[in-house]
């Protein structure tokens, strides 16, 4: 491991050219060394969150490979860092690069309350479940500041509208008594991304995501209030995590989980790009064997557009890696039946129907 080489608390390691930008720049090193402060790494600075204001806010999802068939994100861009996320590509359409600028520049929907109580107002919605981070996670660090996705919730519990949350953040733990309200109500779907038992990996993966620890306790916090909680294994990286399958659905199993899935890692876009560099720097001894191998469930690309077969990949690799996998789950998670959404909550607040 070469953890010296890299950029501390950073998942990408540069900036990639924006392939939608007609010019590139790159910030000389002596103007950092200028502009930090005092005991602070120039690094630490290159946070910034910029408020946006889109005309709109819930968006269709067309892919046949997720559950759901609409998302919102508050944020867009994550200060997580996921080496791997697939969302750095979408960072691309507001003019920035997939790689540093995704987990710098923070885009904050300061209107994203009153566009989902404008989409709940149309005559042509009809009730269904919406996911909060299809794209970004919406409990990430600037969740903190600004506290738009707990308001975003007060809104579908008030309107009575199914509501799906994915965040491998235990900032979650927050909102609490408001998932407690929609979980009674039968309004919620919560699914927790445990990626590695392993924090080390997980500080270099996943650099400003909860640790490993904070996961699980999470994790078991929210099935004691009641709350089924789905557990994402994601991704699952040939050469880094896949070996840890079955010890970690024996670790969620063990912590409360409902259910849980795994989703193959793939490095579409840009992703590709970042990842390789931020594997020959932290693992430069077997980073040729971690890339080979993804290559081999992806029919030897990095990436996979192949509905159906994207998420889980194919051949001797990712047939070994589905075989423990289902051993597992067999094992310590027996099916267990979900509770139905309910569709018929939707109210609009005033109405006289609201009072029943």
């Amino acid at each position: 491991m070469n953890p010296e080489s890299r950029t501390k608390g950073r998942g990408a390691q540069h900036n990639p050219t924006n392939r939608f930008a007609a010019h590139s720049y790159e910030m000389r090193n002596d103007y950092l060394e200028y502009c930090h402060l005092e005991d602070e790494a120039p690094e630490s600075l290159r946070t910034s969150y910029i408020s946006v204001f889109p005309k709109t806010l819930v968006t269709p999802v067309d892919s046949p490979d997720v559950g759901f068939k609409w998302s919102i994100n508050p944020y867009q861009g994550c200060e997580h860092g996921c080496t791997y996320c697939y969302a750095r590509n979408s960072h691309q359409y507001w003019g920035y690069s997939a790689g540093k600028d995704f987990e710098q520049k923070i885009l904050v929907k300061q209107n994203a309350v009153a566009l989902l109580e404008h989409q709940f107002n149309k005559k042509s919605w009809k009730p269904e479940l919406v996911m909060l981070s299809g794209n970004t996670d919406c409990y990430q660090p600037a969740e903190r500041k600004f506290g738009i996705t707990r308001k975003l919730l007060e809104r579908f519990d008030a309107w009575g509208n199914p509501v799906g949350i994915i965040t491998k953040n235990s900032l979650i733990l927050r909102d609490l008594d408001i998932l407690k309200s929609l979980n009674e109500k039968k309004l919620l779907r919560v699914t927790l991304s445990i990626t590695s038992l392993n924090e080390e990996l997980r500080r270099f993966m996943e650099p400003r995501t909860a640790s490993v620890k904070q996961r699980l306790k999470t994790l078991e916090v929210l099935s004691a209030a009641g709350i089924q909680v789905n557990v994402n294994l994601a991704p699952i990286v040939p050469g880094l995590n896949s070996h840890e399958v079955f010890d970690l659905v024996k670790a969620v199993a063990d912590h409360g989980a409902h259910s849980a899935v795994y989703l193959m890692v793939r490095l579409n876009g840009q992703i590709g790009e970042i990842f390789k560099r931020w594997v020959r720097l932290t693992y430069p001894d077997r980073a040729d064997k971690v890339l080979n191998q993804i290559k081999a469930v992806h029919q030897g690309r990095l990436n996979d557009n192949r509905w159906g077969k994207r998420m889980k990949g194919d051949g001797v690799e990712a047939e070994n890696i589905r075989d423990m996998f289902q051993l597992a789950v067999k094992q310590y998670l027996p099916k267990r039946e979900r509770t139905p959404i309910d569709l018929q909550q939707f109210r609009k607040p005033g109405s006289q129907l609201h009072l029943f």
